[in-house]
């Protein structure tokens, strides 16, 4: 089977689950939290040893660790056919992985794609892709189906806890046939396309702008990989799906529809394999006040193109910059401090005596721009040339002349203002560099530092983000 055609596992993985969560929240959730209980697989997925016990996990804070599988389980082959599974082979790969964390106080919830082809340490196993963690776990053990399928969680389990220095306390499993069912049961899912998509090696035709997708088209949408500006952008298109699948749950209509409720938590109960000791009542009431505002979907940051024995994977570009991005979803959101400036005194510009230097690399800029300051009444003139080409635009004071750096500053927007006791005290220095326009204009905007090529930088939205994917 195509590995594209297992992105789509992942999609309705979320929406699944959450709609547990979401709907637990109502006024009879705890009838649908039971209903769902009653018919939920399990499994034993929790290692008990090599799964790390974080520092940061954060007390009552969770790490979920979700999969989507692609058991064919429930569909005829009519609908094997029509919703282009393909065939069966590879079936233990698990190609659509997300780490979910909540927080102790289920303020929001982060879910963090991993990539199918990020190359890693298998424990056990050496080195390989993280979507064949699974399979080697199963393929070492021995007994029933059941245990292997234990065996196979758990080594998946360790190999993402030993990624991303985290304990994962649960794991959920979704099968193909729930996702179907339940983007029908929502009546599809909107999602904002930037341009139009005519691709003839998967039979993606879309439009551009909002439209509801669902069944065989919500399929074809994420599993595209044909003319997507990077590798990752397939996981944003599942983040997508799963935002608008959100919107929808937490709608009015829905949240009022008594029947498409049960529907939806009787779907979660025949599709969803938890670990033993989820307890997914409790979850939901701790996630029940989350709005979509609350939920974000990243991507892994640093990460780039490399070939292992001639297959394509990713590694990371710093391995320690992923350890503080995984480390980072267990610190509370704190929000800056906002900095109280010193009071400066107002200097009329008749007081300021201004010395511009050119390093701007353009001939009589120097001048120019003391022509424009007399002009506007500062006491200007030329200094001469600084080293070729600065980049940046500065002004320079002597300490306790503040006020009329501020002054000056106030005609060249956006240049940085530093005090150095070098400067003659009562003078000014303004330093022309290559972002510099005018006199009275906002300096250029420094550009954005490339990524070295093949290196995908990550990403962040939240559920509410109804802006277009490419």
């Amino acid at each position: 089977m195509s590995p594209t055609r297992r992105l789509a596992v992942g999609v309705r993985a979320l929406a699944a689950v959450l709609s547990v969560l979401v709907l637990a929240g109502s006024g009879w959730g705890w009838y649908l939290a039971k209903v769902a209980e009653a018919s939920l697989s399990r499994t034993d997925a929790i290692p008990t040893d090599g799964n790390v016990d974080a520092q940061g996990n954060g007390g009552e804070a969770m790490n979920l660790l979700l999969v989507g599988r692609d058991s064919r389980a429930g569909l005829t082959p009519e609908q094997q056919a029509e919703y282009v599974t393909g065939d069966t082979s590879g079936l233990l790969n698990t190609d659509t992985m997300m780490l979910v964390h909540v927080p102790a106080d289920g303020s929001a919830a982060s879910f963090v794609s991993l990539p199918r082809d990020l190359y890693v340490p298998i424990p056990g196993s050496g080195e390989g892709k993280l979507n064949s963690a699974y399979g080697g776990g199963y393929n070492a053990a021995e007994g029933e189906d059941a245990e292997r399928d234990a065996a196979g969680a758990q080594a998946l389990i360790r190999t993402v806890s030993q990624l991303s220095g985290l304990q994962i306390d649960h794991y959920a499993e979704i099968n193909l046939l729930g996702f179907i069912n339940l983007s029908t049961i929502v009546g599809g899912v909107e999602v904002n396309i930037c341009e139009a998509v005519d691709d003839t090696v998967t039979g993606a035709h879309f439009d551009a702008g909002p439209q509801t997708l669902s069944g065989s088209q919500a399929l074809l949408f994420v599993r595209q990989r044909h003319g997507l500006p990077s590798e990752l952008d397939r996981q944003r298109r599942q983040q997508v799906y799963i935002a608008g699948m959100l919107r929808n749950l937490l709608s009015k209509d829905l949240l009022l529809d008594l029947s498409k409720q049960q529907q939806i938590v009787k779907q979660v109960g025949s599709s969803v394999t938890f670990d033993d000791d989820l307890d997914v009542f409790e979850l939901a009431a701790q996630l029940q006040s989350v709005q979509p505002s609350d939920i974000s979907f990243q991507t892994l940051p640093g990460l780039k193109d490399d070939t292992v024995d001639g297959a394509a994977v990713l590694v990371p570009s710093d391995a320690d910059a992923l350890k503080e991005f995984f480390a980072s979803l267990s610190q509370p959101k704190e929000e800056p401090a906002a900095e109280t400036p010193a009071p400066v005194d107002l200097v009329a510009p008749s007081e300021v005596t201004v010395s511009v230097l050119n390093g701007s690399g353009v001939t009589g800029a120097a001048a120019t721009a003391a022509t424009a300051l007399g002009t506007a009444g500062f006491v200007a003139s030329s200094g001469g040339n600084a080293p070729a080409n600065t980049e940046l635009t500065t002004i320079t004071h002597a300490p306790g002349d503040e006020g009329k750096a501020a002054a000056l500053a106030a005609q060249v927007p956006g240049a940085a203002v530093t005090a150095d006791a070098a400067v003659l005290a009562g003078t000014v220095q303004l330093t022309l560099g290559k972002d510099f326009n005018a006199v009275g204009q906002a300096v250029d905007a420094p550009p954005p530092v490339p990524a070295e090529p093949g290196t995908y930088a990550t990403s962040e939205r939240t559920a509410d983000d109804t802006s277009c994917i490419a």
